[in-house]
Formats: C-alpha cells, structure tokens, sequence
C-alpha cells in the first residue's frame, strides 16, 4: 500500500477543547480502515493535591477542605466524607439532622442538573452553539433554567451559609441547623420549580436523540425505601450488592499512559457506568411518585438504559424527584433538639460512598488514634465513567465517520456531554483539526 493510500484509510479526529463540560478536556480518536482504533477523552488536571491536603487533619476540617474540590457538587464531598467519618467513629445523628442532609442534598441536585440540562446540553439537540444564542430565540427556556438553579442554590445557602463551598457540615450533624421560618420562603419559589421540571420532562422526551444502543454495567446506591443520595448499598444490574464503605473490594483506581488523571475499573479490569441513567435503572420503584409518574408517561425507561444521549431525560425525572422531596422535607421540618451530637475520634478506615449528581463518589480515609487522617483517597465520579465514555465513543464513532467532519465532531461532543463531566470550569472556543498520516 502507498503512503497516499494508507492516509486515505487513516483518520485521526482531535478536540483539543471540548466546550460546555465543567472543565478542560480534549478527545483523540483515531479510525483506520473504517474502524476505530483509538478513543481518549483526555483530562487536563493538574495535580491539586487534596488527598495530602487532608492528611494530619481533624474530620471536621478535612469536610471543609474537600467542599473545595468542586464548585458545583461540593456537598457530595463533604457527604461521603462526613459519613465515612460517623461511620468509622460509630455516630448515630438526629432523625432531623438526616433529613435536612437529604435537603441540602436536594439543593445540588436541583443547581446541578438544572445548569446541565439548560446551559451544557440542550443546546445540543435544539442545533444552538451555546445557551446565549438558544436565549436569543427561546429566552423563556433558558429562564426556566435559572430559575430551577437558584432555588436550589438558595437551600445551599440556608442550609450550607453559603451557595458554593458550604461550611456548616460537621460530624454528627450542622454547625446550626435553621429555624422553620428560614426554611419556609423555599416553599413556594419550590412549587414553581416543580411546574418547571414538569415542563422540563415533557420539553426532553420530545427531543431527537442520536440512534445508540448499547448494554453498559451499571452501578449506583440503592436504598429500598428512598431514593439514594447518601444511604443504601452499592449495586449493579449485574447482582453487585456492597455496603458504600466497600467499594474498594469490587473496584480500583488504575494510572492509563499519557494522562495525569486516574481511571477506575472493575477489579476484572472491566469499565462500568454512574450517573443518573443507572439511578433511573436501578432505583426507579424510589423516585418521589411524582417524579416516578412523569418517567413513566415518557415510556423511556428502556431508551434510557441502553442509550447515554437520553441521560438529558434522566436528570429532568431527578429534578422532578429532588424538588418534589425538597418539598415535602420542608413541609414536614422540625428543628433537631441538637444540631450536632457529641462524638469522639478513634483509630481506624473511614469510608463512605454518596451519589454525587454524575454519579458514586467514594471517599477512604485512614485515621490515627488522634483523630486525625494518616492517608485519603478520593475517586470522584468523572473518573469512574471516563472507561465508559471511551467504550462508548469507540461504539458509537463508526455510526458518524460518512459525515462531514464537523458535524461528526458536534455529535461525539454530544456524547461526552451526556456524562455531564466535571473537570473544572471550560469557556474556550473549539479548535478541530484532522490528522492524516
């Protein structure tokens, strides 16, 4: 074969910067002889250092420091943290103390899927480069977005003292807990927010999706009476059942060549799916019954297991779910007697998995017998998808490659996007370039 000919049969396809992901990343993917030989979704992260920030210090500083890994899910830190800690140091909380973590919880969901849904990916199946110019020509869409962000960002705000990197989570409960009339202004800003995410279920399900199909191993929390944010087993639809502190016994961080970012894989070496579809999946009988009635008029459960770009549909159906238990959590609120309950530090593994809106995020922390962490780990969601994300593409990139180049590259962006990665904060333009040998 000539040279000319090989480069005929050989095409590399590079993003160097993906646009509307919660951070910086770039996609390689390389098809020779129709075929794809190569897919890598490449994460810029710079070392941050967090797992030794956290060593020789006390639980409760260790759960403001990790608020900080992330600007959107920051609650998720501080939760699987916090658990780990009560867990290893045997502290049972405040029946009220419980709920009012499952309504801060409800806070990230709402901000979180609500930006996602709105400013990251519609603009997507609606043919829009960006959420500003989608706002030119559907403002109302756009609003209903926001709207649905900052009543989720005001229960941060209330509950946490601030909507970003809160700081009244503490071992065995608040730094203060709220009184009923700071938490009653939510209610009806709330009852908009449901109207909202009717609107939002009903917008996405009429959506065109590209046609994918696939089997993924699914995981996540799962509760039998509530839907799972930081109670429940882990499991999967292949018969995985583990308690949250264990997910080092079916899983592992692995290094891949040529990044600097960790991957997470089955102990078999094989790669696994988080996130709202497997939550929809696995946990659907413990939405809200609003939110379990709104799934089911979509008729796309199955649409939603087999197909990543219809995990848009799934994060509307939860934020159905955590605005309506916003709801009812605030109607039924009465201030703990405690905020916090007196605890004691001992020697021993902390560890705890929560469901962060994309999905299990696990923390393990040993601790000395002064109470303080001798070694962490922390494996945050993006890291674990990023094996089915590159699965993923390798599947679905052959269905694109008759078509021009932009538009094929628009369409595997699409896909990254429906992970709803969290690396940091991107605003940079796309820059495409096709290699040929």
């Amino acid at each position: 074969m000539t040279a000319a000919e090989s480069a005929a049969r050989e095409k590399v396809y590079e993003v160097d910067e993906l646009t509307r992901v919660e951070g910086e990343g770039s996609l390689v993917l390389q098809v020779r002889k129709g075929k794809v030989v190569e897919a890598r979704l490449k994460i810029f992260e710079a070392p941050r250092y967090f797992e030794q920030l956290v060593v020789e210090r006390t639980p409760d500083e260790v759960i403001d420091i990790v608020a900080r890994i992330c600007g959107i899910c920051p609650v998720a830190y501080q939760m699987s943290a916090v658990h780990a800690f009560e867990d290893c140091f045997g502290v049972k909380v405040d029946p009220e103390v419980r709920a009012l973590r499952r309504l801060l919880y409800c806070g990230e969901w709402i901000e979180s899927h609500a930006l996602h849904i709105y400013l990251l990916h519609l603009p997507d199946f609606l043919g829009y480069e960006s959420a500003i110019a989608l706002a030119q020509d559907d403002r109302p869409a756009v609003e209903r977005g926001l709207r649905m962000k900052k009543v989720g960002n005001e229960i941060l705000a209330i509950l946490g003292g601030r909507p970003i990197h809160p700081v009244s989570v503490r071992v065995g409960g608040f730094s203060r807990a709220p009184r009923r009339s700071e938490l009653e202004p939510l209610r009806a800003p709330l009852a908009q927010a449901l109207e909202d995410a009717k609107e939002t279920v009903r917008l996405v399900a009429g959506l065109a999706a590209p046609a994918f199909e696939r089997e993924p191993r699914m995981v996540a929390l799962h509760h039998p009476k509530e839907y799972p944010y930081n109670h429940g087993h882990i499991q999967s639809t292949d018969g995985l059942d583990l308690r949250p502190s264990d997910w080092d016994r079916a899983f592992r961080e692995v290094q891949v060549e040529g990044t600097m970012a960790l991957h997470a894989r089955t102990k078999d070496g094989g790669t696994y799916l988080l996130g709202p579809a497997s939550r929809i999946v696995l946990d659907a009988e413990q939405l809200h019954p609003v939110a379990r009635e709104a799934l089911a008029a979509t008729g796309m459960v199955d649409a939603i297991r087999t197909n990543i770009y219809w995990s848009i549909l799934a994060r509307a159906v939860e934020l159905i779910h955590a605005i309506a238990e916003a709801i009812d959590l605030i109607d039924s609120y009465r201030p703990p007697i405690e905020a916090r309950v007196a605890w004691g530090p001992r020697p021993g593994v902390a560890a705890w998995a929560t469901e962060a809106p994309r999905g299990l995020l696990f923390h393990r922390y040993e601790v000395d017998e002064r109470g303080r962490v001798a070694h962490a780990q922390i494996v945050p969601p993006t890291s674990q998808n990023q094996g089915a994300i590159e699965d993923d593409l390798r599947e679905f990139a052959p269905s694109v490659l008759d078509l021009p180049d932009d538009e094929a590259t628009l369409r595997l962006e699409q896909l990254i996007r429906s992970y709803d990665p969290c690396i940091s904060c991107a605003t940079h333009f796309l820059d495409v370039r096709i290699l040929r040998d």
